[in-house]
């Protein structure tokens, strides 16, 4: 929000203004007014692992986070050739293997990857794009460099929290937002609509109209059900459980009440284990038996591609910058966070030798689960980090940990800082799109660093500047902490 002595944060002067007039008591009312109408519009999620909580609302925090337009027109480059380079890689390691054969990645770590789909071999997809949907979790690193913490390019969620958080500010703060120039997250369904339908397999001779498009949900017992629900109406598409379809003659049609509907585009929301039953996971209720088949003959089209979870792998996480000089001679835009890989002998040997300065990480885990970080772990903690890792060495990378960014957050305390990570969502058919902003995650718990939503952490608005101030303001006024004497005073 301020940023330092060396480079203070000149774009947010306008936003630090508008803050310090607002009186501190309203300020709170209005944020619990605000996390109050998230639950009644039912904009929760599910967390597995509490039984006793069905229904969770994201806790939302009113400091926004704000991106200057420089800043921004870097980090979206960067998202942009991360993207095109792994696309590249997918189609290579599905068709020719050149970046195996070449050394440039270990066949193995590849090959026997768990999300490696040999079936997925000499398909050819539209546009050679694997990816369609993406989620690039960034984080900010002491001296201010954007760093690539992990990819998500199977069945990323969050991007609902993006739109209505924006939503939830224009309707509680109308008074901070106005005339600053904010970049609009509103045409995210617009966006992906158009993805679905282009990359959606040409209709038959005589048959007028668009292609259509449908949203494949687990059902309402998925964590992310609200945001299925969310995407849907945003595209205008029906929201659709395997039930809901059914495979004739290699093609997918939908149930509805005139008959059968075919349908040409296939936004999952569902895992490759548990698309169809008969390619894959034969317990799965899930999916649709027979959809593999229609998609390997072009007869449907699917996002994200059956497959794409061997590019977004924590190990193979670690070769993507040398991805991207590979396939597009270019340095990365945005480098990753330095990653050693503990199926290699040389670091699982800096890892158990300096396990208590790095954090460890399953490679095939979300959420936050399974990791250690060592520098806060305890002697327990630590050993048991150390016989997993000489038990299955291949499971895990470690990584120093960085010390993420923070930013001014609502707290039962005060305004206090608070860690911050950042997950820009793209969009890919022809050509990839990259929505303005993306989901800023917040650890709430004062001093973790752990900000995912299953885990306790919350989200804010995150502003995307139109254009720079017009002016360059004192430094003194740069620096200057609007909440200080609030923060206090609490």
């Amino acid at each position: 929000m301020f940023g330092n002595a060396a480079k203070p944060a000149s774009h947010s002067l306008s936003v630090q203004e508008r803050l310090r007039q607002l009186d501190f008591d309203d300020l709170r009312r209005r944020a619990s007014d605000a996390e109050r109408e998230l639950y009644n519009l039912g904009i929760t999620f599910l967390v597995y692992s509490d039984a006793k909580a069905v229904d969770r609302i994201l806790p939302f925090d009113v400091i926004p986070r704000i991106i200057s337009a420089k800043e921004w027109a870097h980090l979206e480059a960067g998202v942009q050739q991360r993207i095109a380079a792994l696309n590249l890689f997918l189609h290579d390691v599905y068709h020719d293997q050149k970046i195996l054969k070449d050394g440039i990645i270990p066949a193995e770590l590849v090959l026997g990857n768990a999300n490696y789909r040999e079936q997925m071999r000499g398909i050819d997809l539209p546009f050679n794009t694997y990816i369609h949907i993406m989620g690039v979790d960034l984080v900010r690193d002491h001296d201010g460099t954007f760093r690539v913490l992990e990819d998500n390019g199977r069945v990323p969620s969050g991007v609902s929290y993006v739109v209505e958080n924006r939503h939830m500010m224009q309707r509680a703060f109308p008074d901070l937002m106005g005339d600053i120039g904010l970049r609009s997250v509103d045409n995210y369904g617009v966006k992906l609509l158009e993805a679905m339908c282009e990359i959606a397999p040409p209709r038959p001779e005589g048959v007028d109209g668009d292609p259509q498009v449908v949203l494949l949900s687990p059902g309402a017992y998925n964590s992310a059900y609200f945001e299925h629900i969310f995407l849907a109406r945003e595209m205008g598409v029906p929201l659709v459980e395997g039930r809901d379809l059914i495979v004739e003659n290699d093609k997918v049609y939908m149930k509805t009440t005139g008959g059968l509907r075919r349908v040409d585009s296939i936004y999952r929301r569902i895992g490759d284990d548990f698309l169809d039953p008969l390619a894959f996971n034969p317990d799965s209720m899930l999916g649709v038996p027979g959809i593999f088949e229609a998609y390997r003959k072009g007869n449907v089209a699917l996002a994200n591609a059956i497959g794409t979870g061997v590019a977004d792998d924590k190990a193979v996480y670690a070769y993507v910058p040398r991805m991207i000089k590979y396939y597009l001679g270019e340095d990365a835009i945005i480098p990753n966070v330095e990653t050693h890989i503990c199926r290699e002998p040389d670091a699982l040997k800096f890892t158990l030798d300096n396990l208590d300065k790095l954090v460890v990480k399953p490679v095939g885990e979300a959420g936050g689960y399974g990791i250690t970080i060592g520098p806060r772990a305890s002697k327990a903690e630590l050993e048991e980090c150390r016989a997993k890792l000489l038990e299955d060495p291949a499971n895990y990378i470690s990584q120093p940990m960085v010390p993420l960014s923070v930013c001014p957050t609502l707290t039962e305390d005060g305004i206090e800082p608070r860690h911050v990570d950042l997950r820009p969502f793209a969009i890919t058919a022809r050509n990839t799109w990259v929505l303005p902003g993306g989901l800023t995650r917040v650890a709430l718990k004062k001093g973790t660093l752990i900000v995912n939503s299953s885990q306790g952490g919350g989200s804010k608005d995150t502003w995307v500047l139109t254009e720079g101030p017009t002016e360059e303001p004192a430094l003194e006024s740069a620096l200057v902490d609007p909440f200080q004497s609030q923060s206090q005073s609490q």
